[in-house]
């Protein structure tokens, strides 16, 4: 039988990250299937009379379908090659191998997380499916405060970004829920998953 996958999807800052690494089981960082920088079909965000800044919150910023065939083969045969992102430089920085070690589950993380959910479903793949979330403001100075400790953008574009992802952010949770997942704060979801995952006696 194929390992199952768990999708935590949410805002960003929301804790999906914190979540998936309090579970103990492999994770499977979505965000590292961002396109490169340098690709020229990225969105942009427009401003003014001009295309400014990659909209990287926008789901034609990544690659859904290589981010699919990695957790298919990842479920059926237990290891695969994934790619490692650096956000501060827009770009991949070289891979490695994740490897289940014989876990019958592994967590899906990341903004886009919802969209691998009805494809993760079609195959028999799907485990669980939740929307982290927390209050707006939370999720906006968690998310603030992590990116600029990890110097992901300059910060002005930092801010200016969490503002729009703060007016967003019931939109990306209502998404989310039209899609399979199930909203819940990052202590919710822990007790429901601890509760599916505890050995049946």
């Amino acid at each position: 039988m194929p390992s199952r996958v768990i999708v935590l999807a949410g805002p960003s800052g929301a804790g999906k990250s914190r979540l998936a690494e309090r579970l103990g089981l492999p994770v499977l960082r979505l965000d590292d299937f961002y396109k490169d920088g340098s690709d020229p079909t990225l969105p942009r965000i427009l401003e003014g009379a001009n295309l400014g800044l990659v909209d990287w919150d926008h789901p034609d910023s990544w690659l859904q379908d290589d981010a699919v065939a990695c957790l298919e083969r990842l479920c059926r045969t237990g290891r695969v090659q994934v790619p490692v992102y650096d956000i501060a430089h827009d770009g991949r920085r070289g891979w490695q191998l994740l490897d289940l070690a014989g876990a019958e589950h592994v967590v899906a993380e990341g903004i886009f997380a919802q969209d691998v959910v009805g494809p993760c479903a079609e195959r028999g793949l799907l485990a669980a499916a939740y929307c982290v979330r927390q209050h707006p403001v939370v999720t906006f100075w968690r998310r603030l405060t992590r990116d600029l400790r990890e110097h992901r953008k300059p910060p002005l574009v930092l801010v200016r970004r969490g503002l729009a992802l703060l007016r967003d952010q019931r939109r990306v949770v209502a998404d989310a829920e039209a899609k399979g997942c199930r909203p819940a704060t990052p202590e919710q979801a822990r007790r429901e998953l601890a509760s599916m995952l505890a050995p049946v006696p």
